[in-house]
């Protein structure tokens, strides 16, 4: 195991779970990502790390690597609701509206909110 070279990257997956909170807590969510983006990478089996991880793309503007992460999560968690909703939002923010609306709608029909 490698010596950590940063603040971000010391302690156990679980403190540095917690300092991404703190981080994204805060509104800082550029250093939010510096930290979620190793720790999902060491536990890609967390989903809420990879939600934290896109949400924190798409609060600060970082919307390629956001929609990256959140296909990624749509392809291995492909029922999650919210990653659908994060996905439609994201594509509308990047100006895919058409793109987006596939998404919103799953989103909203996983939820139970069906629009007539």
């Amino acid at each position: 195991m490698s010596t950590p070279t940063t603040y971000f990257e010391h302690g156990t997956a679980a403190e540095r779970w917690a300092r991404a909170l703190l981080f994204f807590d805060a509104k800082e969510y550029t250093t939010a990502a510096r930290i979620l983006d190793p720790l999902a990478d060491e536990v890609p089996e967390q989903l809420a790390t990879r939600l934290l991880l896109a949400r924190a793309y798409y609060h600060s503007a970082q919307l390629t690597r956001a929609e990256r992460e959140l296909r990624a999560i749509l392809e291995r968690w492909p029922v999650e609701d919210y990653a659908q909703l994060m996905l439609g939002r994201t594509l509308q923010r990047r100006g895919r509206a058409a793109e987006a609306g596939p998404y919103l709608r799953m989103a909203a029909a996983m939820v139970g909110e069906f629009q007539d």
